[in-house]
């Protein structure tokens, strides 16, 4: 059941960073942003008081906040990286450093002894992020600018995954909705400064709405991740959760009719092996 969780967590991010991004094109990134978490925090709110909560604890709260910080940072520093052009830099980076950082917390911090089997899933999942979410373009000249915003990224969501598992299940799913909180505070700074970017007057409610739900389809993915990790190892559940950037290169195929590049391919057949080898580990 846990891996089955981390994969439907990875669904749901892919599908909210499709939305999220083709929305970003009609509207300024950083309040696609911050209605997004808005969204999901109108969800969590909605929801957390109907799931048992026996045990709410400042630790487990803090450790909710502090996830809620890592998502707002690396989704600034995600799409920051994107507007310099340097998409095919920053996305692999992200994805890459996102998903080894939590790993290695795991295994050092929490003393987690993963099966050769999947270490060996792990091993084939991390090069699959990176060649799944190449692009095969050319980074032109701000590559630089785009490394460092995905390193930073990547920080930021290791910080989101990594302080989540922590916190006690008998807290429910209050971490949820503070991490929800202080995900938005970290964002509303940049949607503050950003200008809107042309949404039409009569379009612009559909904007919000698809803002708000790519929100709590990403809430959805945290809430996932978290059930996950209360059945399963944390590095196993990390980096099923991580093999989001899957799902947009899919639906590029199946609905846009994209054409993968080989690199691509290969990447897919990276992380399908990569779930075969957690699941049966």
């Amino acid at each position: 059941m846990g891996v089955m969780l981390a994969l439907a967590s990875a669904v749901c991010y892919g599908l909210a960073d499709v939305a999220g991004g083709l929305l970003s094109r009609r509207w300024s990134f950083g309040r696609v942003a911050l209605v997004g978490q808005l969204g999901g925090l109108a969800v969590m709110l909605a929801v957390a008081p109907f799931v048992p909560a026996p045990a709410v604890s400042s630790t487990a709260l803090g450790w909710g906040a502090l996830s809620g910080v890592g998502t707002g940072v690396g989704m600034v520093l995600l799409y920051r990286g994107m507007a310099h052009g340097a998409m095919s830099v920053v996305v692999p980076v992200s994805a890459v450093g996102g998903t080894a950082l939590p790993v290695l917390a795991g295994v050092l911090l929490l003393g987690e002894q993963p099966s050769r089997l999947a270490w060996v899933g792990v091993a084939a999942a991390v090069p699959a992020l990176w060649l799944v979410s190449r692009t095969g373009g050319r980074a032109g000249p701000n590559a630089v600018a785009g490394a460092m915003d995905g390193l930073g990224a990547s920080v930021g969501i290791a910080v989101q995954y990594f302080p989540l598992a922590l916190a006690a299940a008998g807290a429910g799913w209050w971490p949820l909705v503070a991490g929800r909180v202080t995900a938005t505070l970290t964002v509303l700074p940049v949607a503050l400064r950003s200008a809107s970017a042309g949404s039409p007057p009569q379009h612009r409610f559909r904007v919000l709405a698809g803002a708000a739900g790519s929100g709590v389809l990403a809430a959805a993915a945290l809430t996932c991740y978290q059930l996950a990790t209360r059945q399963q190892l944390v590095v196993v559940a990390v980096v099923l959760s991580s093999l989001y950037p899957v799902i947009p290169v899919l639906l590029g195929v199946t609905v846009l009719r994209e054409r993968l590049t080989r690199w691509q391919r290969a990447g897919l057949l990276a992380a399908a092996a990569a779930v075969v080898l957690l699941t049966v580990s």
